[in-house]
């Protein structure tokens, strides 16, 4: 890995569809972007390098962070593992920014907060049960006390479920936008008729990069700007409105996911996150707005671009046969 003494980079450590969209909101400011994977490969326009490297490696991520002016912790670990190896990811995203003077911020979720009775704000405790919660808590604890004992500059931005281009495996993702348009049903959990905050993911990057450019945002939780929060029947109707379909949807009940996550181990890890969509998920981004203004992009747009997403990708898979999906 030979990176030069260059300056200024934006460091992107994760190619999924954060890290992603992440890449292509620091494009659309004219920076100069690195992207970090296990693999060294990732489908980027040729300004961005990428380059391989394990996080939890001192020498590599060490090395992939050479220049860097902020990084962008958009990486992850498997839904299954996550107790075991996710907080070694945050040690070491947090040793290499620390290492080179770099920002660091990081794209987080909602777990750490547990059940919640009312609007979900940056001011509740952590109260997580679950061992997902757990897991997001300890490293969001970790970053925070790094930052206050001055080893890193750091913020956290928090988003509800997500969806958008190169969003697959996601609540609102393949099974509700792919079934809209192939004229299936969509598969859901939980109520359809409770309101549930979507984000939408390029207002996600969106926030990822303001945040990385503001001085005041750093030492502090924000949570992204979404789209006025409606319930999920009201948002897969816009969804299959779009599409020119029908709505059709196909809930599966508490119990049957019980059943099945005694086989199924992503199952059964989804079993702990099913009071989200079984209860009112409201997320209040006003803090973050009122800093920096709301530009949360109406459902009916998002809705709009991330269909036209999936019929381009369903055209490329025609097209070309075998091809990976754009973030999968």
């Amino acid at each position: 890995m030979n990176l030069g003494t260059e300056t200024g980079i934006h460091v992107v450590f994760g190619s999924g569809p954060v890290g992603m969209a992440v890449m292509q909101e620091l494009l659309a400011r004219g920076k100069r972007v690195r992207m970090v994977n296990r693999s060294g490969r990732a489908d980027v326009p040729p300004p961005v390098e990428v380059v391989r490297a394990d996080a939890t490696d001192p020498v590599t991520a060490g090395l992939a962070c050479r220049g860097a002016e902020v990084i962008y912790h958009c990486a992850k670990a498997p839904y299954t593992e996550w107790p075991e190896k996710f907080p070694p990811i945050m040690d070491g995203i947090i040793r290499a920014a620390a290492d080179a003077g770099a920002r660091l911020i990081y794209a987080d979720n909602l777990y750490m907060y547990g059940p919640v009775d009312g609007p979900i704000t940056e001011a509740l405790p952590y109260r997580a049960t679950g061992r997902k919660g757990r897991t997001r808590a300890q490293m969001a604890d970790a970053l925070m006390e790094a930052h206050r004992a001055g080893r890193v500059r750091a913020a956290i931005c928090r988003a509800s479920d997500f969806f958008g281009p190169g969003v697959l495996h996601s609540a609102m993702g393949e099974r509700v936008f792919g079934a809209a348009l192939a004229g299936r049903p969509a598969e859901l959990l939980g109520s359809l008729d409770v309101p549930h905050t979507y984000t939408y993911i390029r207002d996600f990057a969106r926030a990822l990069v303001t945040l990385g450019e503001r001085d005041e945002a750093l030492g502090q939780v924000w949570h992204a700007p979404s789209a006025p929060t409606i319930t999920t029947r009201q948002f897969l109707e816009m969804v299959f409105a779009e599409a020119g379909e029908k709505p059709r949807f196909r809930v599966a009940p508490r119990a049957f996911v019980a059943l099945m996550g005694l086989f199924n181990p992503t199952i059964r890890e989804l079993k702990e996150m099913l009071y989200t969509f079984e209860r009112p998920y409201v997320v209040d981004h006003s803090r973050y707005a009122r800093a920096f203004g709301d530009h949360s992009t109406p459902h009916p747009v998002a809705i709009r671009e991330t269909l036209d997403w999936y019929r381009r990708r369903d055209a490329s898979n025609v097209a070309a046969p075998g091809k990976a999906a754009d973030g999968a």
